[in-house]
């Protein structure tokens, strides 16, 4: 099939490597823009762009999709369809239309949870056990189109937004690969979806303040979920220090919220309002991350100071 693929970061990697092994032939790959990133404010290609330039493969950056030059480009490769995998942006009704055998999305969700920008984040933060990958037929609506395949994947206890983005990624790219098989072959019958919907919005800075108030796991979920873009963070002393590693402890203790109850070894012991958060790796602001011993020791941190409240 002639594919033109949607995809900007990391995430969609993957699929395009998939893509390619298994003989598609992909005439053109879209991506966003580069942006600056950085101190220094350096154009940074997006990793999508960097591997289809590796492999060979054509790459249009619009900075608006919605025009008519790009409707036209795209129309002169004569797609039979168009695939996305975490581009960034609401494909248009008349690129929805233009490939004969639709668009097809890969979402990080079982579908309808977590419809959005921000699955996996959203996934953890509330503490789900296990999530998924869906693709569908998409329409105009907010990752609302009928079903193609699912694949289940268990949360682990380690996992992070980062990590858990990397496997779901391996597994989005091997069930495109088994959708565009069955979607050839006819065998794929696409499902309207059902059940109660859940959103997943984009992440803000803002959403990775620790509240203090909250129980030790559901902080545990927050410094999973933000990892590692917003980050967990909370202030000390006037200081802003982003929360790596830690984990929770249902202690059955409780407050007073945000005090540190223990300094031993390379563990910071945090008093919550359900439970204790065991701190093990932090990073202050604008500086490496490092063990919570060696923050101690260089901030001279006593037992008993309190992070402040949200």
């Amino acid at each position: 099939m002639r594919i033109i693929f949607f995809g900007t970061p990391e995430f969609a990697v993957p699929s395009v490597t998939a893509l390619i092994d298994a003989g598609e032939e992909i005439v053109s790959v879209i991506t966003q823009p580069d942006r600056k990133k950085g101190r220094g404010h350096k154009l940074s290609q997006p990793p999508v762009k960097e591997h289809a330039l590796s492999k060979g493969l054509p790459v249009i950056q619009p900075p608006d999709i919605r025009t008519s030059w790009f409707y036209e480009e795209l129309s002169g490769l004569e797609p039979d369809i168009i695939i996305v995998v975490a581009y960034g942006k609401i494909v248009p009704p008349a690129l929805l239309g233009l490939p004969p055998l639709g668009c097809v999305n890969v979402h990080a969700s079982l579908l309808p949870q977590y419809r959005g920008a921000a699955p996996i984040q959203w996934a953890l933060i509330n503490g789900e056990g296990k999530t998924g990958i869906t693709t569908m037929l998409m329409d105009e609506g907010l990752d609302t189109g009928d079903i193609l395949l699912t694949e289940e994947v268990i949360i682990d206890e380690e996992d992070n937004a980062h990590t858990l983005s990397r496997r779901l990624s391996q597994v989005g790219a091997s069930l495109l690969v088994k959708t565009l098989e069955g979607l050839q072959n006819k065998l794929l019958k696409p499902v309207p979806q059902s059940g109660k919907a859940s959103y997943a919005p984009p992440l803000k800075k803002e959403d990775g303040r620790i509240n203090w108030s909250s129980s030790a796991r559901e902080i545990f979920n927050l410094i999973r979920g933000t990892f590692p873009w917003p980050g967990a963070y909370c202030y000390l002393n006037g200081e802003k220090l982003h929360i790596i590693k830690a984990k929770a402890e249902n202690d059955g203790l409780k407050g007073p919220v945000g005090r540190i109850q223990q300094i031993s070894g390379n563990e910071i012991r945090v008093s919550t309002d359900e439970g204790t958060l065991v701190i093990t790796e932090v990073k202050p602001e604008g500086k490496k991350a490092m063990a919570t011993a060696a923050f101690a020791h260089g901030r001279h941190l006593k037992e008993g100071a309190t992070f402040e409240p949200v």
